[in-house]
């Protein structure tokens, strides 16, 4: 997927990367991914769509309209394939989103809004949602086994509290997870039924932070398992995402994450981020205090 510099997509669509940004602010579009250094990557194909549609001699907000509606054809076409049952024409939906979008993206802007769609109309015990979670959840999985592998970062453990089976959280969990894994991370998804010899698991991983992902699983079984990892782990930085709100929670964890799976992704990698640099502000500091005579 070829991506663009704020200044190349400028250069592209003959203006200033100060307009290019205005533009972003005001309508929302052209949305840019952000690296780990926090600059902005924009799609070239989105920013082609835009230029020929200004091109056509629409106005920018009717040009932004224009290319939005032809984007979104890819996540009506994948609700298509879905309401016929056809795992190939789900594929090729998802394939045709791969060539305007990074993979990020087509996971957030299309195939997930897709499953959310069924869902809410279907509703979440009927056939057509369990065969369409079920095709979600492997496509996440195949495009995790195809990703490039990079050298193993620090360490992420995903608490799995969706419940399994229907829960809509379950496409959730395994976009989290291949955006941690596409990002360098080392990580681990265990559910959070699974407390039992944790420690063994968790010195493979060494996670920097974890989250548990979900609210199927009572806060009473959330709180002994993070109990469990803070009894095992090296004080990790604990989360949780898309737990609903029970009027005080479980006390658990110290962060929330919010947003779609690819923005809680980018609030998680700040968290893995925090918990290196405390890290390694602390070991002098333990190494010059282990020195002192007794």
């Amino acid at each position: 997927m070829r991506s663009l510099k704020t200044r190349e997509a400028a250069a592209l669509l003959n203006i200033s990367p100060n307009t290019l940004r205005t533009w972003e602010r005001k309508y929302g579009y052209p949305k840019p991914l952000r690296s780990p250094g926090k600059h902005r990557a924009y799609t070239y194909a989105e920013i082609a769509a835009l230029r020929d549609a200004l091109a056509r001699g629409l106005s920018v907000q009717s040009a932004i309209s224009a290319v939005r509606e032809e984007l979104g054809a890819d996540t009506e076409a994948l609700v298509i394939a879905l309401d016929a049952f056809s795992t190939a024409e789900a594929d090729r939906a998802m394939e045709a989103s791969l060539a305007l979008r990074s993979l990020e993206r087509s996971v957030d802007e299309v195939l997930l809004p897709a499953l959310d769609e069924i869902r809410r109309r279907d509703g979440h015990v009927s056939a057509r949602w369990a065969a369409s979670l079920r095709w979600g959840v492997d496509w996440l999985g195949r495009a995790q086994r195809l990703s490039r592998p990079l050298d193993p970062g620090p360490g992420v453990l995903i608490g799995d509290a969706s419940g399994g089976g229907l829960a809509a959280a379950r496409a959730s969990v395994h976009a989290l997870e291949l955006f941690c894994r596409r990002d360098g991370l080392r990580v681990l998804v265990l559910p959070v039924e699974a407390h039992g010899r944790l420690g063994e698991a968790l010195a493979a991983v060494e996670p920097l932070c974890v989250v548990v992902v979900g609210g199927q699983a009572s806060d009473e079984q959330v709180a002994r398992w993070t109990y469990s990892v803070r009894r095992s782990a090296a004080e990790p930085a604990i989360a949780q995402y898309l737990r609903p709100d029970r009027g005080g929670g479980s006390g658990a964890t110290d962060h929330v994450l919010t947003g779609p799976p690819v923005a809680a992704h980018r609030q998680l990698r700040d968290l893995v981020a925090a918990s290196r640099d405390a890290k390694r502000v602390a070991s002098p500091a333990e190494a010059h205090g282990s020195a002192q005579p007794g």
